[in-house]
């Protein structure tokens, strides 16, 4: 079933001890699809180096946090949309 929320992509936890990491590159640009589980990004930490998969399927819409930034576990980096919800943004009706 589909779904029509978007999903927050955040930064994981990627050891007890790592409170921040580094976003080296994205993998994926804003209005490309994705599909779970694809590398969108690559994160560095002073532990590991890694890509992070996406947590879901569709396009992304927004990239928050761009490359080079260092942000702490948790933070939001970027917002993937449903497929066609970031091509066509709802508009509100003119009143009339």
């Amino acid at each position: 079933m589909a779904t029509e929320t978007q999903i927050e992509v955040v930064m994981p936890q990627m050891g007890v001890s790592v409170s921040e990491g580094t976003i080296t590159k994205w993998l994926k640009q804003e209005g490309e699809p994705i599909a779970r589980d694809e590398s969108l990004l690559e994160i560095s930490t002073d532990k590991v180096d890694t890509e992070v998969p996406s947590p879901g399927e569709g396009v992304v819409a927004k990239i928050l946090v761009q490359e080079g930034e260092t942000v702490e576990v948790g933070t939001v980096l970027a917002v993937i949309a449903p497929e066609g919800a970031a091509a066509a943004p709802a508009q509100e009706a003119p009143p009339e």
